[in-house]
């Protein structure tokens, strides 16, 4: 009789498939196009902020981050530093605009 391994079942792998799939799912109209706005949004120190990806733009951006709201440090050229809260750290980031999404307090 062959035993399955706890660590890797099938309901494991549908929730990793399931989760990839959510982030990178975008709707039919609007897949391919870039908004100039939220590329080009300006931030204020203080900010609240949430990080949602934007597929259609290549860069190397943690998974771990998709989701996580923090708040606008600073301005670093284009991009912004954004203090994230992770576990009991606060974690300073550098993300492009078009990762952000304004949240109203």
């Amino acid at each position: 009789m062959v035993k399955e391994n706890p660590r890797f079942s099938i309901t494991t792998k549908f929730n990793k498939q399931w989760t990839n799939f959510m982030v990178h799912k975008k709707s039919v109209r609007s897949r391919g196009k870039l908004q100039l706005s939220k590329y080009f949004q300006e931030f204020k120190d203080g900010e609240s902020v949430a990080v949602i990806r934007e597929v259609s733009v290549n860069s190397n951006f943690p998974k771990r981050l998709q989701g996580r709201t923090g708040k606008i440090e600073g301005k670093r050229g284009k991009i912004y530093m954004v203090k994230i809260k992770d576990q009991e750290k606060e974690k300073r980031f550098l993300i492009e605009p078009i990762h952000l999404k304004k949240i109203k307090n």
